[in-house]
Formats: structure tokens, sequence, C-alpha cells
């Protein structure tokens, strides 16, 4: 009798863990579904905001957002947030209105020898986010996965109707704040679905291109990468796994900042850098001024973390937390 009373407990707390498991897995897809964990998700008009405990913490722009008619763009995410609320990135800067908060671009893009747009400065392309999923793999960190379908109004069928030319899978992950670091990963997939695309960076010696970042630059700001501090130019800087971008976003002396990471798996891994302290972004140049092409068999996956922090990188071990994202199994 009592061993059949210790078998039936512990089938019932068997079934309790099975139930847990399938009620945080099984999210409807839905952007407004209640959080299974501290990461909240929140559908408006235009795109999803995340947010953890009533602090905002991104938003992704999913519908086409203008400048009065002008450098249309979607598939980004700003604001993005520091852990106090700071708003740490730009969206139409004066400077170079085709800039948007996070974002992954280029300005060489062919399709055989025809170019058909340039993703960066806004031209001849168009996203069409066709499909956005919330994922939750274990009740704490929250993923957004969007299917993104790239248009030109230079590529069209007999019809006159715009074909997609890439088809891309990116997924957003935002993971809880942990004390005063929030991290925050990127996966880009880019599928060809014509022969001979091919897409690549500026064709000068400055070569950017790729993943970026339209951060703020207060008066101040630390550039420190593996090997100390950093001082941008206009040319790119040696290679490196990770580079931080620290300063005093909101005039408060409180500093706060950001580390962009790549992941091992990227080709060209580590990246060169463009780092600019005035009227531009930050970008781990990939894969340069040569465009590389795309295959319609296998995507080709980028993966990039973002640390957010409170204070500068004095107060974190960057090499530490890159050394852990490079061990993630992908």
């Amino acid at each position: 009798m009592k061993e059949s009373r210790a078998a039936f407990a512990i089938a019932i707390l068997l079934l309790c863990v099975i139930i847990s498991v399938l009620g945080c897995n099984s999210v409807s897809g839905r952007p407004d579904v209640p959080p299974c964990g501290r990461i909240e998700v929140l559908e408006s008009a235009n795109g999803i905001l995340f947010a953890e405990g009533g602090q905002k913490v991104l938003f992704y722009q999913r519908g086409p957002r203008s400048l009065d008619g002008k450098y249309t763009r979607a598939n980004y995410v700003h604001p993005l947030y520091g852990l106090d609320g700071q708003i740490l990135t730009e969206d139409f800067p004066e400077d170079h209105p085709h800039h948007r908060g996070i974002f992954w671009a280029w300005h060489q893009v062919y399709i055989g020898d025809k170019r058909v747009g340039d993703s960066w400065s806004l031209i001849n392309i168009q996203w069409d986010v066709c499909e956005a999923r919330i994922l939750a793999d274990n009740c704490e960190s929250r993923s957004l996965r969007v299917r993104v379908f790239w248009k030109s109004p230079l590529w069209t069928d007999a019809s006159g109707e715009q074909k997609p030319f890439i088809d891309e899978t990116t997924t957003i992950t935002v993971h809880p704040a942990q004390g005063d670091i929030r991290k925050i990963d990127f996966e880009i997939s880019l599928l060809a679905l014509e022969d001979g695309v091919r897409i690549g960076g500026a064709d000068n010696k400055k070569e950017y291109g790729g993943f970026s970042a339209r951060i703020r630059l207060p008066d101040g700001m630390e550039f420190v990468g593996p090997a100390g501090p950093v001082e941008p130019n206009l040319t790119p800087l040696p290679a490196a796994p990770w580079m931080d971008f620290s300063g005093d976003f909101d005039g408060d002396g409180k500093p706060t900042g950001l580390a962009i990471l790549s992941h091992q798996s990227n080709p060209g891994y580590p990246h060169l850098w463009i780092l600019r302290r005035k009227r531009a972004m930050q970008n781990p140049v990939w894969p340069g001024r040569e465009p590389v092409a795309l295959s319609r068999d296998k995507p080709l996956t980028l993966r990039y973390r973002l640390i957010i922090h409170r204070g500068n990188i004095h107060n974190l071990n960057l090499d530490q937390i890159q050394d852990e994202y490079n061990r993630l199994d992908y």
C-alpha cells in the first residue's frame, strides 16, 4: 500500500511538471499573451514592446515608419532602454535621417548584376513583416520571431508586382535583468529567393554595413574593447569580438552603457569595427566592401548579443561574458 501511494504521488508530481512545461511553451503566438515570467510583451498598431516589471526594455518597429513620407523603414529596434529607463538609441537623427536604433542593413543589394536597392540608405527597398510570433522557451526569457520579405520596386513580376527576393527570419530574445546587466540576443537569418542575390557594405574604404547601433553619444562617452580604450576613426578599426559604449546618457552623473558582442559562429568572426564619437552609428563590419552571395538552400545566419548595463565597463568582465556567449551551441 505504501509503495502504491508513493508511486501515485510520483505520477502526480510528473504530471504537474509536464503541465507546467507545456503551459510555458504553448504560447499562442499573439504578441499580447500574458507573460509566463518576468518579461511582458505588448502589441500596438506599429510594433511590439518588451518590458519587465513595468520598465520598458525595447520596441520592435514592425510597421513602416517615415519622416514626412521619406526614409521609410521597418524591422528594427527603437527605442532601446537602459536599466533605469534611459533611451539609448536614436531614430531619424538630423545628421543621418536614414539611421534607426538597432538595425541590420547593407548598402549593396544585388540580384545578379542588377543593383536592386540600398537597405542602409533606404533607397528602393522595403520590408514586409509578414509574421511575428512570441516564444517563451523557459518562462523567463521571451523571444520575438519575425519573418520578413525584402522587396524592391526594381524587382517585379510580369504584372508589375514587387517580388520578394530575400526571406529573413530574425529572433530577438530579451532576458530578465540580472543585477546591473541585461542580455538581449539577435539572430538574423537571410535566405535568397532568387539566384544571384548578394549583399555588401559601403563600396569605399569605410566598408560599413551589417548589424549597427545608432546610439546617443553624450560628451565623454567611453569606447572600450578587449585591449582597452579605443579611439574612433573614419576607417575600420582592428577586429575584436566585442565593444563597449558607456556614458552619462541623462546628464544625472549616473553612467550606463551597452556592449555589442559578436558570436564566434558569425562568418568573418571577429569583425572589424566602425566607431564614431558624433553623428553616426557603431558597427561590427560584415562582410565589408565585397558583396557576398546568399544561398537559396541554407540561410546565412548572424548572431549578436547586447549587454545593457549600469555603470561603465570597469564594473564588468566582458571577456568572460563573451566567452559564455561563444559557448552557446547553435
